[in-house]
Order: structure tokens, then sequence, then C-alpha cells
């Protein structure tokens, strides 16, 4: 009867442990990881009750403040989108800053060789030309990885500092405005882009665009495709076993192209948001990836990971971490600190998110054999020696 006791109680600590790690493993790393972006303020010697009500202020406080916010979110979700759909195939796009400079340089062209169409045309069509961009930038290592295992990570890194190239010398040279009056040289940026082609604002008043609700729409398209489509479905089997899906008759090269160039594809659309949402309504950079992207590609990653690879809990990380951002300056401002300190919460989330996804599954491979439980019951272990057994009959006869 003890024993019996002893087991029950074991199994419901299990049960309840596998439900913290479901339910509450994110919520947690995020608790975890302001804690001690907390003891680190106060090494600094700031108040960390300030900076975070700062923080919160800076980011939530208001329609002005929470558009800002939205604004800042859509290229982490598009970013964040994409990547969920190349891990799901198990391809890792690390060069969403190329493919966001190349949606940017594509959407550009196209509104300054048809400035003269009207926006209901002209808005669709530089939103596509910015997704081609990115989509041909992702499908170059998509391709290089499906056909000839080239690593991924080495080429998508080596395409961003390729693409860092093309857009300085497309800014500086063919795409620059020449219309400025600089003693100082010209800086890298274009013309005002037409007005038909800036994106709507929603609410008067704030930065809150159409772009937002654009990225909310292709969230959740994504997840259809993902979860309720044959295709979708192929992409996870690829991603799962490539040598079980080719059994099964899969094309499983295209599919890891196609499943890369989307994601490229949903990174080109943040550089077109990044242009035609901004205030200066032109493409403008400081010679950097990271003066025109503002480290997108690589939150996006962060964002993904947050939001558990599912295109529908990105929104909410996306949402969250555009907060974390905005409001940065105004922790910064209210404190003192370095604005690299949200960089360093962003860094404190990867590692907690990283360590409970290893903690949820050994916690998963645990139950899921019977071997691995700490007092299994005999008629538990039972079943599948017998199964070892009969397997064996079998076998010599």
């Amino acid at each position: 009867m003890l024993s019996r006791v002893s087991v029950a109680a074991a199994d419901a600590w299990k049960d309840r442990r596998r439900l913290l790690l479901s339910w509450f493993a994110l919520p947690l790393s995020l608790v975890a990881a302001l804690l001690l972006g907390a003891v680190m303020m106060l090494a600094l010697g700031a108040n960390p009750i300030t900076g975070y009500n700062a923080l919160i202020v800076g980011a939530f406080d208001g329609s002005y403040a929470l558009g800002s916010t939205a604004v800042k979110a859509a290229p982490l979700l598009l970013v964040a989108v994409g990547i969920c759909v190349a891990f799901r195939a198990n391809v890792f796009n690390i060069g969403g800053e190329g493919q966001l400079a190349m949606g940017g340089l594509a959407s550009s062209a196209t509104a300054l060789a048809l400035p003269n169409l009207p926006s209901i045309e002209l808005i669709p069509l530089v939103l596509l030309a910015g997704a081609a961009g990115g989509a041909a930038w992702g499908a170059i290592p998509g391709a290089f990885k499906a056909y000839f295992n080239v690593n991924e990570i080495l080429s998508t890194i080596m395409l961003n500092l390729v693409a860092v190239q093309v857009m300085n010398w497309l800014l500086a040279g063919p795409m620059v405005d020449k219309t400025q009056n600089s003693t100082y040289g010209l800086i890298p940026e274009t013309r005002l882009l037409p007005r038909t082609s800036w994106l709507p604002i929603l609410i008067p008043n704030t930065q809150l665009h159409l772009g937002v609700l654009i990225a909310v729409i292709v969230a959740v398209g994504v997840w259809v495709l993902l979860y309720r489509t044959s295709f979708g479905f192929r992409i996870q089997a690829v991603g799962l076993s490539r040598d079980a899906s080719r059994y099964a008759g899969m094309p499983v090269k295209r599919t890891m192209t196609l499943a890369m160039t989307i994601s490229g594809a949903m990174c080109g659309l943040a550089g077109a948001l990044l242009v035609f949402g901004s205030i200066s309504h032109r493409m403008v950079t400081d010679g950097s990836l990271t003066g025109f992207t503002g480290s997108d590609g690589f939150n996006g990653i962060v964002v993904a990971l947050f939001g558990a690879l599912n295109p529908l809990w990105t929104i909410l990380s996306a949402f969250l971490f555009g907060g974390l951002l905005v409001g940065g300056d105004a922790l910064q401002v209210a404190t003192g600190v370095p604005a690299d300190m949200v960089t360093a919460l962003e860094g404190l989330v990867v590692v907690f998110v990283v360590s409970l996804e290893y903690m949820r599954r050994r916690s998963r491979a645990t139950a899921s054999s019977p071997l691995g439980r700490s007092r299994a019951r005999p008629t538990e272990l039972a079943a599948p020696a017998a199964s070892l057994v009969t397997a064996e009959e079998r076998s010599d006869r």
C-alpha cells in the first residue's frame, strides 16, 4: 500500500512538472530574465523599479506608446514567422538581416520606378516586391542546403555580408538621392518615396500603420499553412526525418528550398514595412545592415524561440519584445543604464528558453519510456519486456 501511494505521488509530481514546463516555461523564462536584469541594474547603481516602470510606461501607456510598440513589433513578427517556417523544416535561417535589406531594396526600387501608380495598386506591388526580394535571397541558401548539403548557417551569414555591400553600393550610387545639398557628401539614402506608396495610418495621432495588420494576417495565414495544409504537413515531416519523408515519396529537396524561400519572403516583406512604414519614407542606412534593419533579423530569432516556433504565439511574443525595444529608450533615460541593457535581457530570455526547452524534452523522453521512470509499476515494465521477448522469438524463427 505504501509503495502504491509513493508511486502515485511520484506520478502526480511528474504530471505537475510536465504541466509547468508546458504552460509556464516561457512566462517564467521572461520573469527570470527580468529578475536578473534587476540585479544588473542594481550593480550599475540604478533603481530597477524606476527602470521597469519607465519601460512599461514608455511601451504600453497610451495609444501613441501602444502604436509605437505595435509598429516595432510588426517586422519582428514577420521575421519570426519566417524563422518558424524554416525551423519546422529543420533548416536554420540566420540570414534575416540580409533578406530584410534585399526586401527593402526591391520594394524601394519598385516605388521609384512606378511613382505615378495610385495607392490601391502601388502599395500591394511594393509589398510583393519586398517579399520577392527576400524570397530570392532566402532561396539561395535553401537550394545550396538541399542540393549540395552546404551548411545553411554559414551560407546565410555570408549572404548577410554580401547584402550589406549590395545595399551600400545601390544607396550610394544608382538609388542615391542626388538632390541633397551637403558639403560632406551624399547621405546613402533614396529620395523621398511616392506618397502613394506610404502605408496608411490606421489611428490618427499615432504611428500605427497598415503594416501591423498585414503582419498579423500573415502570421495567421502561415499557421494555417503549417498546420492545416498538406504542404505544411510535408514541411514538418521533412523537418522530423528527411529519410522517412524521402521513403514516403515526398520531394525533400524541393520542400527544403521552398521552406527557406517562404522564410526569406517573410523577412523581405518585413524590410518593405521598415521602408514604407517609416517616418522618413525613404530607405536609408549608415553603411551597416543594422543601420537599416535595427537588428530585426536577429531579434526575430529571439521572438520565434520565445513564441515556441508557433506563428500564433509569435504574435504575442513580438508585441512583448517590441515593447522591450521601445521601452528600452525610456528605461535608459530614467536610470542612465546603457542601451545594451535591453539586448542583455533578450540574451537572458534566450538562455532560459533554450534551457527550459531541454528540460521539457527530457521530461517528455522520461514520460514516454517506462524504463526511464524512477518507480515504474511491474505491469508497466512487463509489457515492453514481453514485446521484446516476442520480437526475439520471431527473429530466431
